[in-house]
């Protein structure tokens, strides 16, 4: 299978209008703003407001919101002249400290992209799955997900993962197009790789066959697909 390659950094113009609120005070509302789309460590997608529609009276160079009498920490971004966007606008952090709204809907985990698709098929490739050379899963029924601008994750039955190696995480995340997952640790050697495996149990509707399969970062494990080890990809979970 091919190397995955982050893409290019995209900014369009988005009818929708975003607002973003901090506590019960909004510190951001725009009729214009662009929707960036990237990429990378630390980079998911993000609305970027102009300096107009922003409180910038709250916020110091470095990010920092003061807000009666506290401060929140880099929470903002304001984008330089080497940016993908223009120069003076801002963006702001979504680990959940602020709250994002499109229209009248709150929304969670980063924007969501008008033009991304997530189609999960069924796939008769013989996947391995090896953390330290140790064999962690090996399917022939696993479901191939294809979403846009991110490696091909491989979801497998349970019964062909070695549970005897997984332990409990209790990191939960969220995932616009797919729900809410939940995770493991894998133990391979004595060595405890945290957050590797996750499952969705309850996916949302739009994505259903991926219900109570599990995935493994491709960043995080070696991955052999037909007897080719595939490349490792550099994304947003790379570490």
């Amino acid at each position: 299978m091919p190397d995955f390659e982050p893409p290019t950094p995209r900014l369009e113009p988005t009818p929708r209008w975003i607002r973003v609120r901090a506590g019960d005070t909004w510190i951001a509302d725009s009729r214009r703003a662009q929707l960036l789309v990237w990429f990378g460590p630390g980079r998911l997608p993000t609305y970027v407001l102009p300096p107009e529609d922003v409180r910038t009276d709250l916020l110091t160079p470095e990010g920092d919101l003061h807000l009666d009498g506290r401060v929140l920490e880099r929470v903002a971004t304001r984008f330089g002249d080497d940016d993908p966007a223009p120069t003076g606008h801002w963006t702001f952090t979504w680990d959940g400290r602020l709250s994002w709204f499109e229209e009248a809907m709150e929304v969670a985990v980063h924007a969501r992209d008008p033009t991304k698709r997530v189609d999960a098929m069924p796939s008769e490739r013989h996947v391995e799955i090896r953390v330290g050379g140790e064999l962690v899963a090996e399917s022939r029924s696993a479901h191939a997900l294809f979403e846009t601008g991110l490696p091909t994750r491989w979801y497998l039955p349970a019964r062909d993962v070695r549970h005897d190696l997984l332990e409990h995480s209790d990191t939960s995340t969220s995932c616009p197009y797919k729900g809410t997952a939940r995770y493991w640790h894998v133990r391979v050697g004595g060595e405890l790789h945290d957050d590797l495996a996750w499952s969705y149990p309850q996916p949302i509707p739009e994505c259903p066959r991926i219900a109570g399969l599990i995935a493994f970062f491709n960043e995080r494990v070696e991955v052999t697909i037909d007897g080719e080890r595939q490349t490792a990809p550099r994304t947003p979970w790379s570490r």
